[in-house]
Formats: structure tokens, sequence, C-alpha cells
């Protein structure tokens, strides 16, 4: 199937487009710069919150190529074909743009030549969802091919992953135009939705007119802008979030992923000031609830238990709140009346909630039957100090058999020496020897 077959070259003239050629045929290959989003020289240490074992040159941005694809459907599989592939990195200031597009399915394979020399060029992957969509579906395109090889970056890094810990609690969303909008302050205007692109693509192959791809091109390097964009406030925001962060909301996404790098000291900081922000409850809960566990780690029990204390409720944080106390002044205070009053509370505070019918059936099952298993032992732990205490005196008023044994066995042997040295009684030898 052709497209275009009596104007092959409308659409590149109407897009300012080049027809390129290689080894696999023509592709067209669209270039533009864009002052905005201006180039960005990233922090090496928020990029290693990101990706803990990154090499060096993961901070060099000449390195970094933005990748962002159309497809022929958005569910992935073999069947699915990227037909524009816009890439860009960073040059002159701002950001260099070149889009690769196919306009009938038999220049894929020129198309992928072409972004394998792009990927080559710049090794480290930047994209947005690109490690569960993007990517993969290239790699089976070029697999598909049979003709070249897949090209393997050095690093991947897909923004999609940070932004949800940034934003999603505050936004709900966190599709690229939404965090344009909201957290870039950028309009796009009338952008062309994306369930439509398929069908767009779809009808210029079969002959229909080509205008109306110009809004999907548009559609592609607002993408890739607006991915190099949220790269650079995503990086500003982990180097210096207690300065840069507009709210508490976006301390506490920061404080999130110090603390699953295992930057502890850091991330109990923008807990504390994520919370001094004045949080909403459940987001209020949440940094509570780490900041304990981050003190617990530190050996503040202090705090911890301060702040467990505040937590204990009818909730799940409240119930974990009441278990961490009790489990302190178990085995930490040695405080086993304590833990006990603490697991009692929980239980009465569990019974009303099921009363009230503030709990659901299975998740009052679950949690009684943890603090159940708790004052169980608890009591044992109790009983057992005074079973110590008897033992000793048990054992002086009940002698043991042995024990009579072998007192027996020495009054016996003691009986026969003085009976032999004839120091034994009569009396006392009538006792021990009956008479014949």
């Amino acid at each position: 199937m052709r497209a275009l077959r009596n104007q092959p070259d409308r659409l590149a003239e109407i897009l300012g487009a080049t027809r390129k050629r290689n080894q696999y045929g023509d592709y067209l290959s669209l270039r533009c710069w864009c002052a905005q989003p201006a180039r960005y020289l990233p922090d090496i240490a928020a990029l290693r919150l990101l990706m803990a074992q990154a090499p060096d040159e993961i901070g060099n941005p000449d390195h970094w190529l933005f990748l962002d694809t159309e497809t022929t459907g958005l569910a992935g599989g073999s069947g699915t074909y990227a037909f524009l592939v816009g890439v860009g990195w960073w040059e002159g200031g701002g950001l260099e743009i070149e889009q690769f597009f196919m306009r009938e399915c038999s220049e894929e394979r020129a198309l992928l030549l072409a972004l394998r020399e792009r990927i080559l060029e710049r090794p480290v992957l930047i994209t947005f969802n690109g490690k569960s969509f993007d990517w993969p579906l290239l790699e089976t395109r070029y697999r598909m091919s049979r003709k070249i090889s897949v090209p393997t970056p050095r690093v991947h890094l897909d923004f999609l992953h940070p932004a949800r810990t940034l934003w999603r609690l505050r936004l709900g969303s966190v599709r690229l135009s939404e965090l344009e909008s909201h957290v870039l302050g950028w309009d796009r205007g009338c952008d062309v939705l994306t369930d439509l692109i398929p069908r767009i693509y779809f009808d210029f192959i079969r002959g229909g007119p080509p205008e109306r791809l110009i809004p999907v091109f548009h559609h592609n390097q607002m993408d890739l802008r607006g991915l190099a964009a949220l790269s650079t406030r995503i990086l500003s925001l982990l180097s210096n979030a207690e300065n840069l962060g507009q709210d508490g909301m976006e301390l506490f996404g920061v404080s999130r992923i110090c603390e699953k790098q295992g930057e502890h000291t850091r991330a109990r900081h923008l807990y504390e000031k994520s919370i001094a922000s004045f949080l909403p409850r459940e987001t209020d809960r949440a940094a509570r609830r780490s900041l304990a566990r981050l003190a617990k780690r530190q050996g503040d029990f202090d705090l911890a238990c301060e702040l467990w204390r505040e937590a204990a409720g009818n909730s799940r944080q409240g119930y974990e709140a009441y278990e961490q106390l009790a489990i302190y002044y178990e085995h930490k205070a040695r405080d086993t009346e304590e833990a006990r009053h603490i697991v009692r509370q929980a239980l009465d505070e569990l019974g009303r909630a099921n009363q009230m019918g503030d709990i659901t059936p299975a998740a009052y099952r679950e949690i009684k039957a943890r603090f159940d298993y708790r004052i169980q032992r608890l009591e044992r732990k109790s009983r057992r100090p005074l079973l110590d205490l008897m033992a000793p005196q048990a054992s002086r008023a009940r002698p043991t058999a042995h024990d009579q044994a072998a007192r027996q066995a020495g009054q016996s042997a003691e009986q026969i020496r003085r009976r032999i040295d004839g120091t034994l009684t009569n009396s006392s030898v009538d006792e021990q020897w009956p008479q014949a």
C-alpha cells in the first residue's frame, strides 16, 4: 500500500521536511530548534537519586537523547508500528529536535536505521513512560526488521516515575500535558487527542489529506519539549528542594525519593519541612509515618514515640502506630506491662470500630489476629518472671527423687563405716539392721 501515489512530496513540502535516503530506502526527516526549554546542566547527585548506579557520563547533558514516539496503536505488540519517532538533544543553548517519519510501512527499516545512528551518538536515553511503552515497542520493531540490531542505550532515564512520586497526590493525573499545565505553567493550546493519532495516520496511508498530520508532528514536538523541561524541573527539585519546592507536596515527594535511595538524613529534614507546610490530612499522616520510621532507624525514639502516639487511632496507619509503640516498649524499653497496655488500647479501638462499622471485616480480622498474637506473647512473658521466682523455693521445698536417693546412699555408707569402727549404738543397729 502506497500513500500519496500522485503527490509523493506533498507532505514534505507542507512540513518543510527533507526526504532522506539510506541503504534501506527513503524516510522523511524534519528538524527544528527551540530556545525553550534552555539547556540545563544537571547535578550528578540528583541524577543518582533516580539511578543509584548510574555511570558518570550521565551527568554530561551532551550525551542525552530525548525520545518520544507516535504509534499505530496504544496497546503495543508486534502489530504496532512507530510511524513517527521524535528525538531531541541539547544544542546551542536550546533543544534541537529531529523527527523521523515513514510515509508507508516499507520505509520502517530506513527510519529504524536513522534512529539507531542517533542513539549511538547520544547513549543516555531520556523518556516519559518509555521503559514501559516506547522503548519495548522499538526493540520489538528492530527485532522484527531482521536486518538492524537493537541499539543499546548506556542509560535509560524514565521521568514518569519521579513525576508520579512528586505530583500524583496533588494532581491525580500525571499525563505529560497535565504536568506541563500545572507544574511548568505551559499551555499547549489546541492539541490533537492522543487517541485520534493512529486513525489520522491510517487515513493518510490510505490516501487521505496530509494536512491532517501537521497537528501530529506538532504534538510530538511538544511532547519532546515538555519532557526536556520536566526533566529540568525534576532534577532542579532533587538538587535543591529546600529552596525550589513550590509547596509542601513537592517537598514530601522529594523526601520519598531521598528515603528510597537511602539518603535518610536529608529525607528526614524534608519530611519535617513538608509537615510544617500544612499538608493535606492524608499526606500529613503519610509524612509523619515516614518521619517516625526514619527517627526509629536513627535511634531517635523520643521523636518516634511522640509521632506514633499522635498517629494512634482507627486507621491503618493508626494501628501500625499502636504496633510500633508496643514493639518499642517490649523490646527496647523492656516494659512489658506498658506494651500490654498499648495492645489492649489497640484492641479496644479495633472493637469499637468493628461495632460502628468503621472497618471492613477483612481488615478487622487481619489486624485483630496480629494484636491477639502479640497480647498472648506478652501475657506469657509477664508470667515468666513469677515462675522463675517460684522455681528455687519449689526446689527447696520438694527434693527430687535423685536428691533423696543420694542422701540415703550417703547415710548408709556412713552407718557401715561407723559399725566397722564399733561406734554404732545398739538402738541405731536395731533401726538399720533387722534382727535375725
